[in-house]
């Protein structure tokens, strides 16, 4: 297992590391030939983390340690502004805009936090897909095996965390995209309610949906990177008792077409979690089926891109990923009144949905209905549509609800890895926290 933050700070409190150790082993993994590094990250700051690192380790020896985060590799995606750089969202059409004037707020929060950024992650183009495919800068291979995507939109997020390029990441979420990557390489993911989160500075998919959340080694250290990204007081919620919870389990929707690996792997987990007590409940949502015909004129993601790529697919839309950019313009059909329509659609669905999972502790289903893909497969159109809509759809109801959701691994030994996703209703961020510390040590048996 790799280390946890907590686990790491403690080493550098007792003196058994140094920051500066921890940054270097980082960026030798990254500059490794052998490695994924050159394909999980866009850009690297050597000098940047070192010197960052070195700071960390003065300021420790003076004794102020600014957060559990103080001197820990992390890594930032591809979205993010950071000062003095030109942000690319894992793109080359932005590579004549002008250099970021100021972090974006999730970054200047890890750096008051004493983290120190080793460079910021490949991913999807502009996050549009949740396979993790780039044509630019390469597709990292999956920790778990290297012939598989690692899944998206944060892919080199992931792999960055599960390769030890970084303790924790922070990635975004859309429609499942920290999920989505956690799921797929076997670590643990975080989607917060996305008002939690500032998105200011970084470049948006979806206004309406994106949201900032951190994939990392154990629900403790997503719960850490979270209190960071949302600007609060960082305290580990304590984990809540198993006996007595009550999960609900939809009927419909998210079980449709899912694969036998990871039906096996969810149907484990369920059992074991039941043996410590756990009332779970397979719960009629039929609400969930909606979700087609209420996107079938466009989507939030679709509509909002758009209306930020516009001009510059225009200009360079010969460079986008060409599984991206259909996307974006078929947003041009849709009218105004699609728009509110889908708006009226969504404020309806999550009252009609709430009333009935307000009732439970937590919807529980797979992150995806998949294992990854490999990396060949997706290459050909309509493996990879087939793939991607396989690989969002649990996910991105969440985001559709503006639900709170964390994806724990729940995969056996020899089994390619498979999430457990957690979803709590909106604002109840720390409680499924709480919770996932207690069904994370259940469901992992390996």
């Amino acid at each position: 297992m790799n280390p946890t933050i907590q686990q790491l700070s403690a080493d550098l409190a007792a003196g058994r590391t140094t920051s500066r150790k921890l940054a270097e082993e980082a960026l030798a993994r990254i500059d490794d030939a052998k490695g994924e590094g050159k394909r999980a990250f866009i850009k690297v700051w050597h000098k940047q983390a070192l010197a960052a690192a070195d700071a960390s380790d003065l300021q420790r020896k003076a004794g102020l340690v600014a957060s559990p985060l103080a001197g820990l590799p992390v890594s930032i995606k591809n979205l993010c502004d950071v000062a003095g750089e030109t942000t690319l969202s894992g793109s080359k059409a932005l590579d004549d805009a002008p250099p970021a004037k100021v972090d974006a707020p999730v970054v200047a929060r890890l750096r008051a936090a004493g983290a120190v950024i080793v460079g910021s992650t490949n991913m999807s183009e502009f996050a549009f897909t949740g396979v993790g495919a780039n044509p630019h800068y390469g597709t990292p291979g999956n920790p778990a095996d290297r012939t598989r995507v690692p899944g998206g939109s944060s892919s080199g997020a992931a792999v960055s965390v599960g390769d030890r390029m970084a303790v924790a990441a922070l990635g975004t979420d859309t429609g499942g995209s920290v999920r989505i990557p956690a799921a797929l390489c076997g670590i643990t993911g975080f989607k917060p309610t996305a008002r939690r989160v500032p998105i200011d500075n970084v470049i948006p998919l979806s206004t309406s949906l994106d949201s900032i959340g951190p994939l990392a080694n154990s629900v403790e250290c997503c719960a850490i990177v979270d209190a960071v990204f949302a600007g609060e007081p960082i305290a580990i919620p304590d984990a809540v008792p198993l006996a007595g919870l009550r999960f609900g389990v939809p009927k419909h929707y998210v079980f449709d077409d899912v694969d036998a690996v990871v039906g096996k792997a969810f149907e484990r987990a369920c059992k074991a979690l039941a043996s410590k007590g756990v009332r779970i409940e397979h719960v009629d949502l039929p609400q969930l089926t909606e979700l087609p015909t209420i996107n079938a004129r466009g989507t939030f993601a679709a509509a909002e891109a758009y209306a930020w790529h516009k001009d510059l697919i225009a200009r360079r839309g010969n460079e986008y990923d060409p599984f991206v950019a259909p996307r974006i313009l078929a947003a041009a059909k849709m009218t105004a009144h699609d728009y509110i329509a889908l708006l009226a659609n969504r404020a309806s669905l999550q009252k009609r949905v709430s009333a009935v999972t307000q009732n439970y502790d937590a919807m529980i289903m797979p992150t995806c209905a998949i294992v990854a893909p490999t990396i060949a497969e997706v290459e050909a159109t309509d493996v990879f549509i087939k793939k991607n809509l396989l690989l969002l759809r649990n996910t991105a109801v969440g985001n559709f609800l503006d639900r709170c959701g964390i994806s724990l691994p729940c995969h056996a030994a020899d089994e390619l890895p498979v999430g457990f996703m957690l979803m709590g209703e909106a604002m109840a961020d720390k409680r499924v926290l709480a919770m996932a510390r207690s069904v994370a040590l259940v469901i992992n048996p390996r």
